[in-house]
């Protein structure tokens, strides 16, 4: 888990690597919109529909990106980190309907199959993959920990997933002219894009309802803090992502002992700050110090 600091320069870098992957996709976007209007390829069409899904999707991460780094303000006090949440959840709603379209349109053909050439198929299908290949060779150099990054590269790997699936079917109908090559090719992509699709789309919304992260186990942190010499109960505990590299916690803690106890350097404050930090790799915590003799918990340590 990230720390939620220091990300300007992995930012610049993210940015840089969305803008070059949107002009691969672009160039790539041109040729299989030539390649479908000739051979009238589903897998193709396909193939073009995540490509122009992927364009606008690689466009949105990057205007996120450069949105997520501007510094918070008295009306957003968290900053902009979650507009890349926003945009990766779009994203992946928008593969969604593509992969949807693609499966509706597939099943129709499986009952009305068209001919489809296969030799062009195969140089728009190679043509296509070189350029997927680049695009996500471009962003896994980007912070692996970027769900925005991660839904662009999803995109990504769909088109290149397709360009597989429409390669595989311009050999067959090369070799065999069996009609249902083209067809099966999409559906295939279907199957393999639908889960992963769907899987960032949950992801998204376990962060935008303030889930805990996943590499967090709330209970473990509980008990740790309730470890802390002079911490007698913990309770309000609270840990979730401000996106997905900010981690963030707030909890009152209920101390005993001396009147130092929960005040002060070395103090119990100090000790679950750091505890946070340096074993849960949550940078950013607010944490209430209260008297075991306050029966609500709510005043202030004094």
């Amino acid at each position: 888990m990230g720390q939620g600091h220091g990300h300007g320069h992995s930012g610049q870098q993210d940015r840089r690597k969305l803008a070059t992957a949107l002009g691969i996709t672009l160039v790539t976007a041109v040729l299989g919109a030539v390649g479908a209007a000739l051979t009238g390829s589903l897998a193709l069409l396909a193939d073009l529909g995540h490509l122009l899904t992927d364009a606008g999707a690689l466009a949105a991460a990057f205007v996120a990106s450069i949105v997520a780094a501007r510094p918070r303000s008295g009306r957003r006090t968290y900053g902009w980190g979650r507009v890349e949440v926003l945009v990766a959840g779009l994203n992946a709603i928008a593969l969604v309907a593509v992969v949807a379209w693609v499966a509706v349109e597939g099943v129709r053909r499986l009952f009305e199959p068209a001919e489809v050439p296969g030799l062009p198929l195969l140089v728009i299908g190679a043509l296509g993959l070189v350029g997927n290949l680049l695009a996500l060779w471009v962003l896994s150099g980007g912070d692996g920990q970027n769900m925005n990054v991660r839904g662009a590269a999803l995109h990504v790997l769909g088109d290149a997933l397709g360009s597989v699936g429409v390669l595989a079917a311009a050999v067959v109908l090369l070799t065999t002219r069996w009609p249902y090559a083209d067809t099966v090719a999409s559906l295939f992509i279907v199957a393999l894009i639908l889960p992963r699709a769907l899987g960032l789309l949950r992801e998204v919304g376990h962060v935008l309802l303030e889930g805990a992260p996943r590499d967090v186990d709330v209970a473990t942190v509980e008990d740790a803090l309730r470890a802390i010499p002079g911490v007698a109960a913990v309770h309000d505990l609270h840990v979730w992502t401000i996106n997905d590299r900010s981690p963030a916690a707030s909890a009152h803690l209920v101390v005993t002992g001396t009147p130092d106890a929960g005040c002060g350097e070395d103090s119990v404050l100090d000790a679950a700050s750091a505890l946070l930090r340096d074993r849960f790799g949550v940078a950013h915590s607010t944490l209430q110090v209260e008297r075991d003799t306050h029966g609500d918990h709510e005043d202030p340590c004094t």
